[in-house]
C-alpha cells in the first residue's frame, strides 16, 4: 500500500501523513482542500436506477400497433350499414388509396380501410368501404362484384343491418374465445354452414390448434366466407397448408394460405 500510495499521494507522504483517507484534528488545517474531497459514491448509480423501477408513477411505454382493426358499424347513422361494403379477396398489394380510387369510378367513396394483420403487418385480403349514399353502394356492387383486381376476383356486397343485442353478444363471445398467434392462416372460399368450432375441428389433425374463427360480416350472423385458424409454430401452419389447401370443407374447395 505504500508504493501505491506514494504514486497516488505523494504530497501527503512528504508531510508524514500516514493515510490520506483520514483527517487527523491536529493536521486537518494542514491538509490540502483537495484530499479531503471523498470519491465519487458509487452508490449513486445504483440509486438512480433503483429509483426508476421503484417510482410508481413510472410506465414503461407501449410500442404503438399502426395495423387497422375491424370497426363496428355506427348505430348512430342507420343508413351506415346500408352504404357499407364488404371487399373480399383483394390483392395483398393493395392499400387504402388504391381501393379508394377503385371504388371512386362508380360512387362517392367517404371511407376506404383496408384490413391487416396484427402480427404480420400483412394485408389480410379483404376491406370495408364506406360510400356516400346508398344509391353509391348498391352501384359500386352491380359494377365491382366478381370482376377482378390484380387477377383475383373480388367479392363484393353490402353489410347488413345490426343484430338484435342478444344475438351480438353471442358474436362478441365467440370473437373472444379466439387464441391468436403470428402463426396462423388465412382459409378462403369457406361453405355458408360453417363454423369456427367446425372449422377448428378440421383442421385438428394438422398440428397443434390454439384457435378458430370464421369471420362474419359486421354487426351480423352472415358468414364473410373465410376464417382463420391460429396454431402453436410456423411448423403446423406449413402442414396446415400443403395437406388442406384445396381440400373439401361442407362441399367446397377451400383454400389456405399463411395469414
Amino acid at each position: 500500500m505504500a508504493s501505491i500510495s506514494s504514486i497516488l499521494y505523494p504530497n501527503l507522504l512528504q508531510q508524514n501523513h500516514p493515510n490520506p483517507f483520514i483527517t487527523y484534528p491536529s493536521q486537518a488545517s494542514k491538509l490540502p482542500l483537495r484530499t479531503l474531497k471523498p470519491y465519487p459514491p458509487r452508490i449513486s448509480l445504483r440509486f438512480s436506477v433503483s429509483l426508476l423501477g421503484s417510482n410508481p408513477s413510472f410506465k414503461p411505454q407501449r410500442r404503438l400497433s399502426a395495423v387497422a382493426e375491424e370497426t363496428s358499424v355506427s348505430t348512430q347513422d342507420p343508413s351506415a350499414a346500408a352504404r357499407r361494403l364488404y371487399v373480399g379477396n383483394i390483392p395483398r398489394t393493395v392499400n387504402n388509396d388504391e381501393l379508394r380510387r377503385i371504388v371512386e369510378e362508380h360512387g362517392a367513396v367517404e371511407k376506404a380501410e383496408v384490413m391487416y394483420d396484427k402480427y404480420s403487418g400483412r394485408s389480410r385480403r379483404f376491406a370495408f368501404v364506406t360510400m356516400k349514399t346508398v344509391e353509391d353502394a348498391n352501384a359500386a356492387v352491380e359494377k365491382l362484384n366478381g370482376t377482378q383486381i390484380g387477377g383475383r376476383g373480388i367479392k363484393v356486397n353490402i353489410t347488413e343491418k345490426p343484430l338484435p343485442t342478444l344475438d351480438l353478444s353471442l358474436l362478441q363471445a365467440e370473437e373472444s374465445q379466439f387464441v391468436d398467434s403470428p402463426y396462423k392462416v388465412y382459409v378462403g372460399n369457406l361453405s355458408k354452414t360453417v363454423t369456427s368450432e367446425m372449422l377448428k375441428t378440421f383442421f385438428t389433425g394438422t398440428g397443434k390448434v390454439l384457435g378458430a374463427k370464421v369471420s362474419r360480416l359486421p354487426g351480423t350472423s352472415k358468414s364473410s366466407g373465410f376464417g382463420f385458424v391460429s396454431f402453436s409454430s410456423e411448423e403446423d401452419v406449413e402442414a396446415s397448408i400443403s395437406s388442406l389447401n384445396n381440400a373439401l370443407l361442407e362441399g367446397q374447395k377451400i383454400r389456405v394460405n399463411k395469414a
